[in-house]
């Protein structure tokens, strides 16, 4: 599963319709093609990086592998309200691809629960392929050429520019190059940037009719079933999510299975008799940010960079803020108003220094008798509000020269 408001106050909530001066440019006929910034990757992370630069002035690319940035996600799609107060772009989301989650459902091995909510507090249930999609349009309506089923492979650092060939048309020069193309980042790779190692294995189906306590994202604990991490059940958007993760052991990631979970909630979540609509499984980084994550007129946002809570896998607040403010960042710095952000943008990504010790914690005493006896208790209570309510506001940090 996965501020400052006034950061992002200079950025109006909607784009005009393009200036000329946002589309790329032929490079006088030589076969390459020009501009301020190179994204790779339409991730969230990716989107609202191109998106906050272009808004800023700056032609901007994104080259994307997948043919439509909604299919083969790895994400269940839940966004916290943290992101929803702090991210204006949010604000244009359809209300038809999200659906409101008043609070969580805990369950210990032996499948007592308790509910948590704070005051004030909800999380959004997405579809997450048609948000992407949508997130795409939107960001090609700022002037962005989204250019989907192109693949990066390699960036050569020439006469102060990055140059990109690509097999799908001309070379691209770009003063700037962001990489947020996932937890295997052939960005970080191409750049001898850190890459994750550490991960969770997760699988989801999505069923049609299934039953459950409406309104409440229900997390299950179990040592045996998911290692390291949780099985959930939420209804989401016309459909519902049921899925499972566990740390990566070697040679075990394809042998997960959620039919064990099913068999075990079957009491209180049954997703009825048809199969599931859709089924996703995937890698999420779960080490927390990376120790190198920019170089010279580089840097790498979202889950290329390991920005995932250790603990609940969650990625996209992150992504959405810190890829939008790279965006702003990288703008300022193509006009000379402040330093390379390599050099002072990434020091203020998240460290999550209590939730790394929440999962070094979990991952070495995980034990279901402590959580058959403890849940419900003031202290077992404080800590999971902690896990899913936790806010954040740290601002964004700002060149120290500017």
């Amino acid at each position: 599963m996965h501020t400052s408001s006034s950061f992002f106050s200079s950025l109006d909530s909607s784009c005009a319709a393009p200036e000329p001066a946002h589309i790329p440019s032929t490079n006088n006929g030589l076969g390459s093609i020009k501009v301020d910034l190179l994204v790779v990757g339409a991730s969230f992370a990716g989107l609202a990086c191109a998106r906050a630069a272009a808004m800023a002035g700056l032609s901007v690319m994104v080259l994307e592998k997948k043919t439509s940035a909604g299919a083969k996600l790895h994400t269940t799609g839940i966004i916290v309200k943290d992101a929803v107060d702090s991210v204006p772009w949010l604000a244009e989301v359809p209300p038809a691809l999200v659906r409101r989650i008043d609070g969580v459902r805990l369950y210990a091995p032996n499948m007592r629960h308790v509910d948590l909510h704070a005051p004030g507090y909800w999380f959004w249930a997405t579809d997450a392929p048609a948000l992407l999609d949508w997130m795409v349009d939107a960001t090609r309506a700022c002037g962005v050429d989204v250019r989907l089923g192109t693949l990066f492979e390699q960036a050569l650092w020439r006469l102060g520019r990055w140059e990109v060939p690509v097999t799908q048309g001309p070379c691209i020069t770009a003063k700037y190059l962001v990489g947020a193309d996932g937890p295997h980042s052939r960005v970080a790779k191409a750049l001898g940037l850190s890459r994750n190692t550490r991960f969770l294995y997760g699988i989801e189906h999505e069923y049609q009719g299934a039953r459950m306590a409406p309104d409440l994202l229900h997390c299950f604990v179990d040592r045996q079933l998911a290692p390291g991490y949780i099985g959930w059940a939420l209804d989401g958007v016309d459909v519902s999510q049921i899925g499972l993760a566990r740390r990566v052991r070697p040679n075990d990631a394809g042998a997960l299975k959620l039919d064990p979970l099913l068999r075990k909630i079957a009491s209180v979540v049954t997703p009825g008799d048809a199969p599931p609509v859709a089924v996703r499984a995937g890698m999420i980084p779960c080490g927390g940010v990376l120790p190198v994550v920019a170089r010279e007129r580089a840097l790498l946002v979202g889950d290329a960079a390991g920005m995932v809570s250790p603990v609940t896998a969650g990625g996209i607040h992150t992504a959405l803020q810190h890829g939008e403010g790279a965006g702003k960042a990288v703008a300022r710095f193509v006009r000379g108003e402040v330093g390379d952000p390599a050099t002072w943008f990434v020091r203020g990504y998240p460290g999550f220094r209590l939730k790394r010790t929440l999962r070094w914690a979990f991952d070495h005493f995980q034990s279901d008798w402590m959580f058959n006896h403890l849940l419900g208790t003031p202290q077992m209570r404080r800590v999971a509000e902690l896990v899913y309510f936790h806010r954040k506001g740290a601002p964004l940090p700002r060149d120290p020269r500017a």
